[in-house]
């Protein structure tokens, strides 16, 4: 799998990742809006408008790929493309291609995304704006629909045509599809791009509005000195069409099922581990072509972001093989990763690479050393820093510029969500380090990443907002009712918005001037 997309040609001022700077953690869905979640609309430009405001340069999100099992975005079913329930509605009714859009009975929540009932009506409503765009758009719509189709065919082709076979089967597995499609016999395929040629348009047709709004959101960021920061797994999923079409470079046995999967062993967390289930890679395979797929993939990421995280750094220097037919992650072994080959052969193609490194959890020498050799900044958890002694790694006077400074992640609890569970021995730590208490903890900890010396400083919203733990996105290894929080903007006071940008402006990471001194 190749594809065709430009990518940056050198690195800008908004890649660069030793620029001092702050930002906020918001995954797209999590926006307001009237269609259901979050999306590239109104609301997404305003967001921009605020984080301008409020003096930050960075607006991270979560993967933009479509979401798995769980309405997990690190589950999707394609590394390639993007989310289509990310799609904005209001484009497409401007264009004339879509009648605006009236909502179900009720219509949706505000706070939170029923993916079960949301999901279904914008696809309806993207399958009527298909069905405006064949009939009344111009010619200038037309040809820039048809490049995107053929600059983008290395990936989107095989995208669409998984799709189009899935989606009737109900989601089955591709690999329980009639051997022939499954094994992408040449004359299977042929019958079934004939069969769903109507059925692929469509799926095309939504990617490239993806393509044209993502585009238009990060010019209008740029503009605005607001740098885009993606998130990019390590893994993929094995009902995917990455695997469906390159099963030759993963772990998969004659049927197609997967020998070994990827997982993390046993702690103090977990006594059985974590069993995520991604295929694993066939390094070797990889090696072989240049490490041509993951040059693709990190080329496709650079259009939509000016930077981003990768997901579980420490896979590229050790992973955790678990037996496919394994229920838990007790019997696995460590196996040594591609690394610095892996990221030279990417650097060859594209240049200084815009990578923050995942490097959390269970971290060893070889795992600093491949960050340290690639020249990427790590990842420090102001809430991890209370459990132990004064040294910890992850309190702020031990770090260095080289790593970037949260408060949490989205797989954290809320920061005031931590404070009122946290033992008392925590609370009175952090109260003593931080000065503060349980009515501005969140303030305290975004000051004390802001001030520290890391290069960059990012806050979950709901810790600038300073909400409790039911507002938070994640809870790992739960199943149901994650990554649904939505917020409103009567939330974001004009007092949080000032109070924002003066951290941000007097610990020099915004526009000084915010400070609006006498």
């Amino acid at each position: 799998m190749t594809t065709c997309s430009a990518a940056p040609a050198a690195t800008h001022a908004l890649q660069d990742l030793t620029q001092r700077r702050a930002g906020v953690l918001l995954h797209i869905t999590s926006l307001p809006g009237p269609h259901g979640l979050g999306d590239f609309g109104p609301d997404a430009y305003r967001f921009v408008d605020w984080l301008q405001a409020a003096g930050q340069r960075v607006w991270q999100w979560l993967p933009s790929t479509p979401i798995g099992p769980g309405d997990s975005p690190y589950q999707g079913v394609s590394a390639f493309a993007g989310s289509p329930w990310m799609v904005a509605l209001e484009p497409l009714v401007q264009r004339g291609w879509l009648v605006s859009p009236a909502l179900p009975a009720g219509g949706f929540c505000a706070e939170r995304v029923d993916y079960g009932r949301v999901l279904p009506w914008r696809e309806a409503r993207l399958r009527d704006a298909f069905a405006g765009f064949r009939a009344q758009a111009g010619a200038a719509d037309r040809a820039a629909h048809d490049a995107f189709c053929a600059a983008e065919a290395g990936w989107l082709d095989d995208y669409a045509l998984f799709m189009a076979i899935r989606s009737p089967r109900g989601g089955q597995p591709w690999w329980e599809w009639p051997a022939p499609l499954a094994r992408r016999e040449p004359a299977a395929l042929a019958a079934a791009r004939r069969e769903h040629a109507e059925e692929t348009a469509f799926w095309r047709f939504v990617q490239w509005c993806f393509a044209e709004q993502v585009a238009a959101l990060k010019a209008y960021a740029k503009a605005r000195g607001v740098a885009l920061m993606g998130d990019l797994p390590i893994f993929v999923a094995h009902d995917s069409a990455d695997c469906w079409s390159r099963p030759d470079l993963y772990h998969l046995d004659g049927q197609f099922r997967t020998t070994v999967v990827a997982g993390v062993p046993p702690d103090d967390l977990g006594p059985l581990g974590q069993r995520w289930g991604n295929p694993l890679y066939r390094w070797d395979r990889m090696a072989d072509e240049g490490y041509a797929w993951w040059t693709a993939r990190v080329r496709r990421a650079l259009v939509s972001a000016d930077i981003f995280r990768i997901d579980h750094f420490r896979g590229f220097a050790e992973y955790y093989e678990i037996p496919g037919d394994s229920p838990d992650a007790r019997q696995g072994r460590w196996l040594p990763g591609p690394g610095r080959a892996l990221f030279a052969a990417i650097e060859a193609e594209l240049g200084r690479l815009p990578i923050v490194a995942e490097d959390l959890g269970y971290i060893t020498p070889d795992v600093h050393a491949l960050r340290n050799a690639c020249g990427f900044p790590g990842m420090k958890i102001l809430q991890f820093g209370f459990g132990a002694q004064a040294d910890h790694e992850f309190l702020p006077h031990t770090w260095t510029p080289a790593c970037v400074a949260y408060t949490g992640t989205h797989d954290n609890d809320t920061v005031r969500g931590w404070w009122q569970h946290a033992g008392v021995r925590e609370r009175a730590f952090a109260g003593s380090y931080l000065a503060c208490g349980e009515h501005d903890v969140h303030w305290a900890m975004i000051r004390a990443c802001c001030n520290s010396v890391a290069a960059m400083a990012v806050f979950p919203l709901q810790d600038v907002l300073g909400l409790p733990s039911e507002h938070r996105m994640n809870i790992p290894g739960v199943l149901g009712g994650n990554w649904s929080w939505r917020f409103t903007w009567p939330m974001v006071s004009d007092e949080i918005t000032r109070v924002l940008g003066l951290i941000t402006a007097a610990s020099g990471r915004g526009p000084f001037e915010l400070l609006r001194l006498p």
